[in-house]
């Protein structure tokens, strides 16, 4: 029987809130050497996750998008608003300003294949657990699909 997310995860993760200060959470990341961490709200709630792509902003600054003028109007050639999110990030102060709203999850029954299969598809190094309520139960990295490979081997 295959093994289930629940079975390989790191359980009861580190979590900060939206309103954590950004410089505590990335003493968090530094010190526990975490390369995210999952936003919850007051009730638990998974909300965001804080990755290292998200502060590489703090540090790089933000390009003004492209455009052109014509006549007295300005076309924008890229989606100004994307700008403006990234420059919102650039600037925050708490997590909540610079985490990415949009969380890739999955529930604990899920297998392990169906986890590795999801994260290869996403790109992602991590995978927020959560139960059907949004409540965080654990993260699955890619590290610890490949240690359980390396201990299914032995």
């Amino acid at each position: 029987m295959p093994k289930t997310v629940a079975d390989v995860m790191t359980p009861d993760p580190v979590v900060v809130q939206p309103e954590t200060p950004l410089q505590e959470a990335i003493q968090i990341l530094a010190k526990r050497h975490f390369s995210g961490l999952p936003v919850v709200n007051a009730a638990g709630k998974l909300v965001g996750t804080l990755s290292e792509t998200d502060l590489m902003w703090q540090e790089t600054g933000v390009t003004p998008p492209a455009y052109i003028m014509l006549l007295d109007s300005v076309i924008y050639l890229e989606n100004p608003l994307r700008h403006e999110r990234d420059l919102h990030k650039a600037l925050g102060q708490t997590v909540g300003e610079v985490m990415s709203t949009e969380p890739l999850t999955i529930l604990p029954d899920q297998s392990l294949p169906q986890a590795a299969r999801l994260m290869h598809e996403q790109k992602v190094q991590r995978l927020l657990v959560v139960d059907t309520h949004g409540q965080v139960m654990g993260v699955l990295t890619r590290g610890d699909i490949v240690r359980e490979m390396a201990g299914s081997q032995s």
